[in-house]
């Protein structure tokens, strides 16, 4: 049953990745012009990466990968639509920034490659498309190098217990099993002529941290926003510092949360 919502989403993601490459959200051509795509959290967050081997897990088309390549990182990204990493290893060549792009299931990860990373990096609507996160986790530790960093930027799962135009509670914070929806559009482009079906969960706070802890790793910090870095959510506003939050909820729901992590 697992294999059949992974491929209901990775067919989903192609459209989406059709779409959002020409996408205003996504402002290639500003990529392009040298326009970084990482926020200030995650650059404040990992400081110096100059010669760090990173890895980013479920990387979509790469602009963050090759973002922290620009910042003088060693990148290996992974993500399992094959759309998104044409697209990736097509701006890795025409801007010529080296990376490696493997096209496969998170989860299947340590198959791919064949070294330890300084660095594992994954952010912003990743691990709700997951079942299981003690697999994750694994694929994290298994991934780091002994001293290494895990560093997570994601919503929060508050934000995913409402309905999308955050007016009242629709769904469990905790995990409560899959969760089957049709969607048309994407967060980039809502009038985009797309339809799919996709699967996805609720992870609790407690269930990303303690997966994390059973596979060795130690916390060394979390964080929780009341903003979101991107204009990706129905009926938000953008404040003056360009964050954007929910209206008439404004700063009283986190928005956001940071987790990072070494292996010892």
């Amino acid at each position: 049953m697992e294999q059949q919502y992974f491929d209901a989403n990775k067919q989903a993601w192609n459209k989406r990745a059709a779409v959002h490459k020409h996408s205003s959200f996504y402002d290639v051509a500003a990529f392009k012009a040298g326009k970084s795509a990482l926020n200030a959290i995650e650059l404040q967050a990992m400081g110096n990466v100059q010669q760090k081997r990173l890895l980013h897990l479920q990387c979509h088309f790469g602009m963050d990968t090759l973002s922290w390549a620009r910042e003088g990182a060693i990148v290996t990204g992974i993500d399992f639509s094959d759309e998104a990493i044409v697209t990736a290893n097509s701006l890795s060549n025409e801007l010529q920034i080296p990376a490696t792009f493997i096209c496969a299931n998170v989860y299947d990860t340590l198959s791919h490659i064949n070294t330890e990373f300084d660095i594992v990096f994954t952010s912003y609507g990743v691990v709700g498309w997951l079942p299981d996160l003690d697999k994750w986790a694994a694929v994290i530790a298994g991934s780091l190098a002994k001293g290494g960093v895990f560093y997570m930027v994601e919503f929060h799962p508050v934000v995913w217990m409402l309905d999308e135009g955050f007016s009242y509670i629709k769904y469990h914070y905790h995990n409560a099993g899959v969760i089957e929806e049709l969607q048309t559009g994407t967060y980039a482009d809502r009038n985009a002529p797309i339809e799919y079906l996709e699967y996805s969960w609720n992870h609790s706070l407690s269930e990303v941290i303690n997966a994390l802890i059973k596979q060795g790793l130690t916390i060394a910090s979390l964080d929780e926003y009341n903003y979101s870095c991107y204009n990706c959510f129905n009926n938000t506003i953008q404040g003056e510092d360009g964050f954007w939050r929910i209206k008439g909820l404004e700063d009283k729901l986190p928005m956001m949360y940071a987790i990072k992590a070494t292996k010892q």
